[in-house]
């Protein structure tokens, strides 16, 4: 348990960047399953209009420290390769 104010104001910060952190995870997760439902319903045109969505939550994630840069990119190319391979 936390004694010292500055250590009580820690736990109150981390708190409260675990809240925005969560926020960042779920939006990016719902962005993906919800292209990855798009291209499972043989919808290609439709994944390719949440691709930008999408990147954007993948985008957010990586710049609050949710994910790693590589990560992000590894992620997007994924989805843009699987977008291509459903249209073809």
């Amino acid at each position: 348990m936390a004694i010292t104010s500055s250590a009580k104001k820690a736990i109150r910060a981390s708190a409260k960047k675990h809240v925005f952190n969560l926020r960042r995870a779920y939006a990016l997760h719902d962005a993906t399953k919800s292209l990855k439902k798009a291209l499972a319903a043989k919808d290609a045109a439709g994944a390719e209009k949440l691709l930008p969505a999408a990147y954007q939550a993948i985008d957010k994630a990586m710049k609050r420290g949710v994910i790693k840069s590589n990560t992000a990119d590894r992620k997007k190319s994924r989805l843009a390769a699987a977008i291509k391979r459903a249209k073809a």
